[in-house]
């Protein structure tokens, strides 16, 4: 009868994500030949440094891996396993790299099952309440952060870039939907250091660009634009594509924006637009969902509206409430924010809080932050009409039982 031969080291490597020896060989950096010995009846000891690559890729100890230790020999020391993980201490948990010395090991298949959830979760992004939804993701990073001490090479890479992706939804959620920048730091670090882990360019460009609009909305201009210089650093290590390209142009330019800097903030939009019209491979990420041509000329009425320009911004932003897809609930809430600030500045205080009202009604369906901090800056603005009735109209709406319950919560 045929030997088996050394099934546990085949178990790990394709627990590990390689479903070949060639694949595992490549990995390694030896031949595939070498790889068919070792998962033999009788595996040779391997020397200290291909020990060391051994127990990396496969998370597992060269006991556990089949071998028999010769007399006289030491395999590579052991190194401690993840501690409990919480919300609160997995920033410091992901630092190192831990090899698995007391759980099992989790099949292959489990990286892909965890990713399936974090598409889901993000998915249910654009509809589901932000408070309902933000402990559903917290939990699953949780998951993520124990799975990857149960994992191992490609496995573990995988599982890496679905918890990058899921603390980077967490991260979006504090930061636009509850306005809880602080939380948002740490947890938007976290994810780039789980797209570290994941050896993933893109994700951690998608990472430092969020971590730019901390600052950049703080008015924090230097402090913002190095976060900038390293997210584009990270794109072109990722091979960006033109979209990707011209969302970090967005994202400088609302920063510019907020700083005071809008004709900057001008030639990034026009340098966008030139982008994604030069097009080319698309090659953008599925993760990345939150942004289009639509988005882009978003951000450009927004800015258009702050530089002073009003009529450009009237036409843009109506323009995107043409093209803008039934679902984009969140956004939608923006630009009627928007519309009503461009009415307040033109002196038209009963179109703007026609457009506010409106804004109002998306904020019912799907609470936004970020939306709700556009309606309260054009009821300031409109403090010299307070008097007329439809600003008096606006306030029944806006101090209603739901938005204000909501507002002063968040």
């Amino acid at each position: 009868m045929r030997s088996a031969g050394n099934t546990r080291l085949k178990s790990a490597r394709v627990a590990a994500g390689y479903h070949t020896q060639q694949a595992f060989a490549e990995a390694m950096g030896v031949g595939v030949r070498q790889v068919r010995r070792w998962e033999s009846d009788n595996p040779p000891w391997p020397h200290p440094d291909v020990q060391a690559r051994l127990t990396h890729l496969t998370g597992q100890d060269m006991e556990a891996l089949g071998f028999t230790i010769p007399p006289g020999r030491d395999q590579p020391s052991r190194r401690r396993p993840y501690a409990t993980v919480t919300p609160r201490n997995i920033g410091n948990q992901l630092s190192t790299v831990p090899s698995q010395t007391t759980a099992p090991m989790q099949p292959a298949s489990v990286a892909d099952d965890y990713a399936s959830v974090t598409r889901v979760h993000r998915g249910l992004y654009w509809s589901v309440a932000p408070a309902t939804l933000h402990p559903a993701v917290i939990a699953h990073a949780g998951l993520g952060c124990a799975l990857l001490s149960e994992t191992a090479g490609q496995t573990r890479r995988t599982v890496a870039a679905a918890l990058a992706e899921t603390w980077l939804l967490a991260g979006r959620i504090e930061f636009f939907d509850l306005r809880e920048p602080d939380d948002a730091g740490a947890t938007l670090l976290r994810a780039l250091q789980a797209a570290g882990e994941a050896d993933d360019a893109l994700l951690g460009s998608a990472v430092l660009a969020h971590t730019a609009f901390l600052p950049g909305w703080a008015g924090e201009r230097e402090a913002s634009a190095e976060r900038m210089v390293a997210a584009r650093t990270y794109a072109r290590r990722g091979s960006a594509s033109a979209e990707f390209l011209a969302w970090l142009d967005a994202v400088e330019a609302e920063c510019e924006s907020r700083c005071g800097y809008t004709r900057t903030a001008l030639h990034l939009i026009r340098h966008a637009e030139d982008t994604l019209a030069a097009g080319g491979e698309d090659t953008t990420p599925v993760w990345m969902d939150w942004f289009s041509p639509v988005r882009l000329a978003a951000f450009k009425g927004n800015i258009q509206l702050k530089a002073g320009h009003l009529p450009q911004a009237r036409t843009t932003l109506l323009d995107v409430l043409d093209r803008m897809p039934e679902t984009e609930d969140k956004q939608r809430t923006v630009v009627y924010g928007d519309l009503a600030a461009i009415e307040t500045a033109a002196g038209q205080p009963e179109e703007a809080c026609r457009y506010a009202c409106l804004a109002l009604d998306q904020l019912e369906n799907t609470w936004y932050a970020t939306g709700m901090d556009r309606i309260r800056e054009v009821r300031r603005a409109l403090a010299p009409h307070q008097h007329l009735q439809c600003v008096r109209d606006f306030d029944e709406r806006l101090y209603g039982w739901s938005t204000t319950v909501s507002a002063l919560s968040r």
